[in-house]
């Protein structure tokens, strides 16, 4: 089956808003790692559906990171925070999922997540211009 770009788009962007309401759910039940490691895919899926539309690829966490950093960053088409932003809860996804003696409180990851949803706006912001 195929799709269309504009499907991919969608879907993965839908994917981001659903999987930033899981993280405010395990937030909310004080699941600081699982609430950041979910952060983190929100911004993920909401970045891949980016490149998607600017047909860009990257098969790999680091290669999204890479081209997200390559594409919008480094050409100030958005600002250092973003990046500094998506590195940071990338950092936290790995440590949390695979570093031992990882808890997080929820004053590393609670104001994470008005930072994310300024992210995912302007990353909706840019698809659809």
């Amino acid at each position: 089956m195929s799709y269309e770009k504009e499907d991919l788009i969608r879907y993965r962007l839908k994917k981001s808003s659903t999987t930033l309401q899981e993280a405010k759910a395990l937030g909310e039940n004080e699941f600081w790692s699982g609430a950041a490691s979910r952060l983190y895919y929100s911004c993920f899926y909401a970045v891949t559906a980016l490149l998607s539309k600017d047909d860009i690829s990257a098969s790999t966490h680091n290669g999204v990171r890479t081209a997200f950093f390559k594409n919008y960053i480094k050409t100030g088409i958005l600002q250092k925070e973003a990046g500094s932003l998506y590195s940071n809860l990338m950092s936290r996804r790995h440590e949390s999922d695979y570093d031992d003696f990882i808890d997080f409180s929820g004053e590393d990851i609670f104001p994470l997540f008005d930072k994310v949803q300024i992210f995912l706006d302007k990353i909706r912001e840019l698809i659809e211009s």
